[in-house]
Parts: C-alpha cells; structure tokens; sequence
C-alpha cells in the first residue's frame, strides 16, 4: 500500500480519537483539527518511514538486557543494533538467544556473521621461515703445534619457503579460504540464524574485513557463501566490506544472483569514516547500492547511565535484517 495512503488512514484515526473521547471541549475550528491532524500524520509517517536514515550501533559482546533497556529509551535515537552469531571469526556467543527480548524493546536488528578473513595475507602462498637444522661442521684446532681437523654436529640457521597451516583447532585462518569452507560456513550461518528464531528472507550480513588486495581464494569464498544461502533459499545474503573493495564484491555477487535466476540487489553494509554523519542516507558513502553506512568505529558512548564501546552506523531501514520487501 502507497505510504501516502497510511498517512491519510491513520491520520484520520488520530482525529477520530481526538474527537471520541467524550471530554468537555468546544467545538474545533476546520483549522485546528488541520492542524492537529496534520501534526499527527508527520508523527506517524516518521515513525512508518523506510527511508531513513535510521541510526544503529554494533558492539562485540551483548552488553545485557539492562543495558539494551537504557539505550532504548534514551534519547538519542538508536533504533537497531548488529546481532552477532557465534561465527568462524567471531568466537563470542553472547548474542544468541536475545532475538525475542530485543524485538520485545523495540530494537532492530542487523544479523552478522564474521566469516574467514585474509588478515593480510594470500591463502596457500608460501612464506620464507627461518628454521634449524642440525649439520656436522669441520672444525680446525691447533694442538702441539699441528692442525687438527675434527666435526662436531651443529644446529644452525637456514631459510626456507613453506605453505602455512592453521593452527591445531582453530576456527577461524587465511588458510580456511576456500570455496568448500565458503559452504561450510553458509550451512553454519543458516543454522544459526534459523535457531534465533529469525523469520523467513531475513538478511545475513558476511562480515569481509578490509584487503589491500582480493585474493581469488576469497573471492570463491565468499561466492561460494552467497550460492548456498540463495539455494536454502530460506534467509537473504548480504555483505559488510569496507569501501575500499566493495565495488569488486558486489559485482562478484552480484554475478552469483544472476546465475541462480535472483535479480533482487544485494545488500551491503559499507565501512568508511570519510565524510559520515548521522543525519545522511547510507548511499552517500559513494556506493549506490549501499543499505547501511557504519562511519565511526571505536567509540565509548554512555546514555541513560549506561557506557558502551560502539560502531555508529546508519541504515536506509529501521531493521535491516528483517524490513526487506520482497524483491528488493
């Protein structure tokens, strides 16, 4: 339904009530009534708006139930939040199970799953370490005046070239890259998503941190993480990248939706602090496709008495994990 129709239908139920409620009052001029219909429906339209900007914060654990309480009902407007799943990456579990007592505050939420990353370097190219090995060594001594030669075995220094490997139970390395683990970690998403209670076509944000360069290896990952959740079929894939290589992942994905017949945009959660502010549309970060702009990282806020180390954020939707139409 057109959102000029709502502002007129509940406009004039904000009338009605004005008018029902059997108090002693004169007569209403048109113009009053005007008025304060015209006043409601501003009210109202704000709070129904999609267009945002809506502001929100991601922080790395849950801060508690009291805390989310406080922050709800300050008055700086945060409307939604980053819900974290436990992930690869992300080794903290706070988040999960809270999904009903949020929405029961009236939080949005932003669902992030923090899949492999590069950390810098290429998945599968060898590194030059240095490592021992044991040599037997002539030695030459002087004895009685003669020289003597004898060898004696030694541990010595020398450089070699080798192919990196995870460490013994780790969850999260470059090494892990790959196209199978990029499923792997789409089945994990999807699980856990699912098991918070999140409704159908929720969006799942993958988390790929900032790169000087994108590896091939990533760039299958995070294709391979996209194809599996489009052929579950039941949650949405979507992607926080850094401004920096965004326009490289969304073309990527974009390929990936077009080849499972999906022509709905991706969305995207772009990190850039050049030229942010709360009070502009996530696009304005210089990305057209752009759903959510996060623009301050490492801050400490505190409202209602409550100081929490944030990422501030704005987003086109008052939720965007779960306000997505379909075929947006």
């Amino acid at each position: 339904m057109p959102r000029i129709e709502w502002r007129s239908i509940l406009a004039l139920a904000t009338a009605g009530l004005v008018l029902s409620t059997g108090s002693q009052f004169e007569a209403p001029s048109f113009g009053s009534i005007g008025s304060a219909v015209e006043t409601a429906s501003a009210a109202i339209a704000d709070n129904l708006s999609d267009d945002g900007p809506h502001l929100g914060f991601d922080t790395f654990a849950y801060p508690g139930d009291d805390a989310m309480q406080a922050w709800a009902t300050a008055e700086k407007p945060y409307k939604w939040v980053g819900y974290y799943l436990s992930a690869p990456c992300h080794n903290d579990d706070s988040w999960e199970g809270k999904r009903a007592t949020l929405s029961t505050m009236g939080w949005g939420m932003a669902v992030i799953y923090v899949g492999q990353q590069t950390w810098g370097r290429t998945p599968g190219q060898k590194v030059q370490v240095t490592r021992y090995i044991t040599k037997r060594v002539r030695q030459v001594k002087t004895r009685n005046g003669k020289r003597v030669v004898s060898y004696v075995k030694k541990r010595v220094p020398v450089k070699v070239l080798v192919v990196p490997r995870a460490s013994p139970n780790a969850s999260c390395s470059s090494q892990f890259v790959t196209t199978a683990r990029g499923t792997a970690d789409a089945n994990d998403a999807i699980a856990k998503t699912a098991a918070e209670g999140f409704a159908k076509g929720t969006v799942i944000f993958l988390d790929i941190e900032r790169m000087e360069s994108v590896p091939r290896s990533m760039r299958d990952y995070y294709a391979a993480w996209t194809r599996r959740v489009l052929q579950d079929g039941r949650f949405r894939p979507a992607y926080y990248a850094h401004s920096f290589n965004a326009d490289l992942i969304y073309g990527d994905v974009k390929q990936v939706l077009a080849a499972e017949g999906v022509s709905a945009e991706p969305p995207f959660w772009i990190a850039s602090e050049r030229g942010f502010s709360v009070d502009k549309a996530p696009t304005e970060v210089g990305h057209a496709f752009a759903q959510v702009w996060q623009g301050v990282l490492d801050v400490v806020e505190t409202h209602n008495g409550v100081r929490l180390p944030i990422d501030v954020n704005v987003a086109r939707l008052p939720s965007p994990s779960e306000n997505y139409r379909g075929g947006e």
